[in-house]
């Protein structure tokens, strides 16, 4: 029962703590992809910029008019740069790619690692310290990047990744003890809607702050604004409502009785992570391949279309920051779109679980990248081509009903690990494509950005169509081993198992039994 100051911020309390959770998730998501993001459009103003003139050798006859660019005949073509851009850097494409693409080396490595400690002693402080470790990193990035230059923001920005990489495995793990299954859809909603709320303000705000005034301030704000939720974080939220010190009695007994994990906690323990059957499972790999075609695509957007529509399109930092946020709009819309018709659809038995993923997962997978190319084939063109890279997004809500909840099809009992294993292993397109667009494209002109979205397509549509062949709908034989038991060409031994109350109760009067006869 609740006492003394305990009961007195329960009833302050309006709102249940599952949704104050669900809240603060959001904010905690939407701070992780802002200060992920900020550096996609600040790094358009922190690079000093060539326009080379007619007759130079990396002359683009192809390139869109700016405008803004300052003409002066006495000057080189190479001190030309546009007057509303300060020149700290000179940073080669390859050289951007490498650090827009740093964050997700430690992104990569804290991953699996991270869902696990988050399993074993609660999301709370997994989440929040992590969290913090990249505020911190994203307020000090002005000084270290004057100080050290681009090694020294590659180094900070692999450190902000491994404290961001057990955000979304420590995030599911506190979700999985506080949100009841009549309400697991809507919490779901509110929490993972953080992530194109992120997309969005990291890019409006950033073009909005950089029109105004200088680079440096993105980072500050962003990274004050963590450090703040990360207070709140500490005093309104913990891992388990048992574990809560203000949550209402009626709400705690209503969890413990509709929340599985807490109502199955004292009679079953999950047995140890089955690995050899997940490492030796083919719809596994397959799902993890798709997420390395769509993360290759979502990046392209997320990293590179800034640069794209500063350096192609030269559309000043105000409009960049603005219409780079735009397609993330139509993406948080079109999701729970998607999401409805699936529903609807799986509950008339339209298609099954299975063909709704395979469905979903082809359209976020090659729409985007079809929509992707002819927004480079709509050339200088600018409402046609912001007009494509708006319909991609929408086609790419579809990825939320498709292979993004498939985790949860083929393996309920383990779907945080497995989602780690897929976001963490795909997040090395990440890594990857950046720095490959960067060296595609050395110049930044039309035609080499063509090249570079033509990968991206090819990208997408083979992992997808490993996925639509090796792809499964149902519970694999891993994930519960004693209701499935054993496929007849298994020859890797016996999975870990946990013995349960019944079957200890069994063993010991099987003993006893055994005793007596001798």
């Amino acid at each position: 029962m609740l006492t003394g100051w305990r009961l007195v911020l329960s009833k302050l309390f309006i709102i249940p703590q599952r949704y104050v959770l669900a809240i603060m998730g959001l904010l905690a998501i939407a701070n992780a992809y802002t200060m992920r993001v900020c550096l996609n459009l600040a790094i358009t103003q922190m690079v000093k910029r060539n326009v080379a003139v007619e007759g130079d050798a990396h002359y683009d006859p192809d390139a869109c008019p700016d405008l803004s660019v300052v003409t002066n005949s006495s000057a080189s073509f190479k001190d030309f740069y546009r007057a509303d851009e300060p020149t700290l850097f000179q940073w080669s494409e390859a050289t951007q790619g490498l650090i827009l693409g740093s964050f997700y080396y430690g992104y990569v490595i804290t991953h699996i690692p991270g869902g696990m400690l988050a399993e074993r002693f609660g999301g709370k402080w997994v989440l929040g310290l992590g969290l913090l470790s990249t505020a911190i990193c994203t307020f000090i990035t002005p000084i270290t990047v004057k100080t050290g230059g681009a090694t020294a923001l590659f180094i900070l920005r692999v450190i902000e990744g491994l404290g961001e990489g057990p955000t979304m495995p420590g995030l599911m793990a506190m979700l999985s003890k506080w949100a009841p299954k009549p309400e697991r859809a809507r919490i779901g909603a509110i929490v993972f809607g953080g992530a194109q709320i992120g997309n969005i303000a990291g890019s409006y705000f950033s073009g909005l702050i950089m029109h105004e005034g200088s680079w440096e301030n993105v980072f500050y704000m962003f990274g004050g604004l963590g450090i703040v939720w990360f207070v709140l974080w500490t005093l309104l939220c913990y891992s388990t409502p048992n574990t809560h010190p203000f949550i209402s009695d009626s709400e705690k007994k209503f969890l413990n009785q509709n929340v599985d994990s807490l109502a199955h906690n004292k009679q079953r323990q999950l047995d140890p992570i089955p690995w050899k059957g997940l490492l030796r499972s083919v719809p596994l790999w397959a799902l993890i391949i798709a997420g390395i075609g769509h993360d290759w695509g979502y990046f392209t957007m997320v990293t590179d279309l800034p640069k794209y529509m500063t350096d192609v399109l030269k559309f000043n930092i105000k409009a960049t920051g603005t219409l780079s946020a735009l397609p993330y709009v139509a993406m948080w819309i079109s999701s729970f779109l998607f999401g409805l018709l699936c529903d609807f659809c799986v509950k008339r038995n339209y298609h099954s679980i299975l063909t709704a993923r395979k469905i979903y997962t082809t359209i976020a997978a090659t729409g985007p990248g079809i929509c992707i190319l002819l927004a480079s084939y709509s050339g200088c063109n600018t409402t046609f081509a912001v007009m494509w890279f708006i319909i991609a997004m929408i086609l790419m809500g579809a990825y939320y009903s498709g292979m993004k909840i498939n985790p949860l099809d083929i393996s309920p009992n383990y779907a945080g690990t497995t989602t780690a294993m897929v976001n963490g292993i795909a997040a090395i397109s990440a890594i990857i494509s950046p720095y490959l667009i960067g060296l595609l494209t050395p110049d930044s002109t039309l035609k080499q950005w063509r090249v570079a979205f033509w990968v991206c397509l090819g990208v997408l549509v083979v992992t997808n169509v490993i996925y639509l062949i090796f792809a499964k709908g149902d519970q694999l034989w891993w994930d519960d081993v004693r209701k499935h038991g054993y496929p007849t060409d298994w020859k890797h031994g016996p999975l870990p198992t946990r013995e349960t109350d019944s079957e200890k109760s069994k063993s010991k009067t099987e003993k006893e039994e055994n005793e007596a006869k001798n």
